[in-house]
């Protein structure tokens, strides 16, 4: 299976399925990235991994623990370079990343400038000040971010929301999308799919 014989809808339903792996662990979990590998291929040379019931296109493939420190300081950054570094062997249809971020609301963008402009000249300072005061906004919201590539150029970011403890929830998940959602985590995974840099 080539890229051009997966459907519009491929990327999205493993996405989902990404989703769906990460929230039966619960909240509280560091990235994670996956490759997308058709479920063709997978059969063919894993056989054991797929289920012979499974018509999904891809299969997601979880992969080791990223090496991130606990500090959330420095976390985007040790991100950023792993992705940098990361390069997928030629089955590797796409890739995905699950992260939690805090949602704010509009009105809390000038909380964040109050924060941050001060400390302009210096801008770890500015980052973390931001960060701190996005994390104790009394407006913020626990999300998951859910961004994947292929490498046919398709990309899609998702949101989902933590539900309130209060909330009944039916066991269905709920994922927002937007098209101005996470560009540059698109772009840092778009670009890992990249092989013609001469590797």
């Amino acid at each position: 299976m080539t890229d051009a014989d997966l459907s519009p809808d491929a990327l999205g339903s493993a996405l989902r399925d990404v989703t769906e792996f990460v929230d039966a662990a619960g909240w509280g979990q560091p990235p994670m990235l996956f490759a997308l590998v058709p479920t063709t291929v997978l059969a063919h040379t894993d056989p054991d991994l797929v289920d012979e019931y499974d018509d999904s296109e891809l299969s997601p493939i979880a992969q080791e623990q990223l090496p991130l420190s606990d500090d959330p300081q420095t976390v985007d950054d040790e991100l950023e370079h792993v992705l940098a570094t990361t390069q997928w062997p030629d089955a590797v249809a796409g890739c995905a990343l699950v992260q939690e971020i805090i949602v704010l609301p509009p009105q809390a963008e000038d909380d964040l400038d109050e924060a941050f402009e001060p400390l302009m000249a210096d801008p770890e300072a500015a980052d973390a000040a931001a960060r701190a005061t996005a994390e104790s906004h009394p407006g913020g919201q626990e999300a998951r971010l859910i961004a994947g590539a292929l490498r046919d150029g398709r990309r899609l970011a998702l949101l989902q929301l933590r539900a309130e403890e209060t909330e009944e929830s039916d066991g269905r998940l709920e994922l927002l999308a937007h098209p101005d959602l996470a560009p540059g985590l698109l772009d840092a995974l778009a670009a890992t799919l990249n092989s013609d840099d001469g590797l």
